[in-house]
């Protein structure tokens, strides 16, 4: 694994972990009305952190299906219309900041834990997305992942600075 990817998914991890006593502290947050992909929509804290949650479980599980498929390019992923990752969404976002985080951290840590377990050949199998087209293991995590959690991490610094997040 690069490490160079493995620092960044480190830093993007830790500048997520650092939001947690203020987002905790200022729960109950209120859930937004809109909270689809949809251009109106503006989610706050519970939908962010709903989302955050799920996605490296979600990315962890979709790496797994290009490295055990065949033929190449495996298709894999989804767009963020997608009616279960909002149906999860929808369900999630009541849940306590606390219990988000500490999924969040949790899929995080199994992510890392198997990152440093594959081969280079494992890391550069492709997948098909169905919007970004074909795709490495590496680049899945990096683009999915790595980089998507930093730009969630600046979501919510803005929310809690008191700025507005869109989806």
């Amino acid at each position: 694994m690069d490490d160079a990817l493995l620092s960044r998914l480190h830093a993007a991890t830790a500048g997520f972990e650092a939001t947690r006593p203020a987002v905790e502290a200022g729960a109950p947050w209120p859930l937004a009305t809109t909270y689809d992909d949809s251009d109106e929509a503006e989610w706050g804290p519970p939908e962010v952190l709903a989302h955050v949650a799920e996605m490296a479980s979600f990315w962890l599980g979709e790496m797994e299906r290009v490295i055990a498929g065949e033929p190449e390019p495996v298709p894999f992923g989804r767009v963020a219309s997608d009616p279960v990752r909002i149906g999860i969404l929808a369900r999630d976002r009541s849940l306590p900041p606390r219990e988000l985080y500490d999924r969040t951290v949790s899929s995080l840590d199994r992510l890392e834990r198997r990152l440093g377990e594959l081969t280079p050949t494992e890391l550069d199998r492709r997948g098909l997305h169905p919007r970004l087209g074909e795709m490495t293991v590496e680049a899945i995590i990096d683009r999915f992942v790595v980089t998507h959690l930093a730009e969630h991490d600046v979501q919510l610094k803005t929310l809690l600075g008191g700025g507005r997040g869109a989806a």
